[in-house]
């Protein structure tokens, strides 16, 4: 008897891409942008930074934590905004270790690879040819935002994705993964198992209070639990 298709729909950033680079990049020069001449400041370390964005830390309160006071924090976190997502600063982005590897298992196993992700066309486009990325991924597995979309929030985004993407791929078992609560919401919100990697911008807190079905370390071990958990006939496994 034939196995069921098994699809996995990742998201990008966090699963794939490693955007920390690219957020430090942004707030160093924010609070450049933003401090006074001679103001004294407190610049973040990496490490600091990324586990106050991972543990959802506001932004003012980023900037008030590097010596910016409440005013400055508000323009601090609107610059922040507007400015993460540019051109200048994608190319900081790099393929999570162990990833592209990942990516390569599931293309050899002919599982159904989809990609489901807040980044607009253009931003997806550059990322797969900066990095050969867009070889594991058809042009009718790819879904993201126009470059004209108006966004309301990942959370009431990304489920309306899903339900475009459900309507127009093919019937699989779907599976997905991701690494914040829009991943966790839109999964629910079709009765999709999730998966929740800790490599993204979340950690095990902050996914833990949206229950998803799995917290893992990486792409990697949330693919072990698939293949486990779909039944599937293969060597490895991975405990949740």
């Amino acid at each position: 008897m034939a196995q069921k298709t098994l699809r996995i729909i990742t998201d990008f950033d966090g699963p794939i891409m490693d955007v920390s680079e690219r957020y430090y990049r942004v707030y160093q020069v924010c609070l450049d942008q933003v401090r006074r001449p001679g103001q004294p400041v407190k610049r973040l370390s990496k490490s600091e930074f990324w586990q106050l964005k991972r543990s959802q830390v506001p932004e003012r309160q980023i900037g008030q934590l590097s010596g910016l006071d409440e005013l400055q924090s508000q323009d601090f976190a609107r610059m922040r905004r507007n400015t993460v997502h540019t051109p200048p600063y994608l190319s900081y982005d790099t393929p999570i270790p162990g990833a592209i590897e990942t990516l390569q298992r599931i293309q050899q196993l002919d599982i159904d690879l989809a990609v489901m992700t807040m980044r607009r066309t253009s931003e997806l486009e550059e990322a797969f040819q900066r990095c050969d990325l867009g070889r594991f991924f058809g042009r009718d597995r790819r879904y993201c935002l126009s470059n004209d979309y108006v966004k309301t929030t990942d959370v009431q985004d990304k489920p309306m994705l899903m339900q475009r993407a459900l309507s127009e791929l093919p019937p699989a078992e779907n599976w997905m993964v991701g690494d914040t609560e829009a991943d966790i919401a839109a999964a629910k919100a079709h009765g999709i198992p999730v998966v929740s990697v800790l490599s993204g911008i979340r950690d095990r807190p902050q996914l833990s209070k949206h229950q998803p079905d799995w917290i893992v370390d990486s792409f990697a071990t949330a693919f072990q639990v698939i293949l486990a958990n779909a039944g599937w006939e293969i060597a490895g496994s991975a405990n949740a």
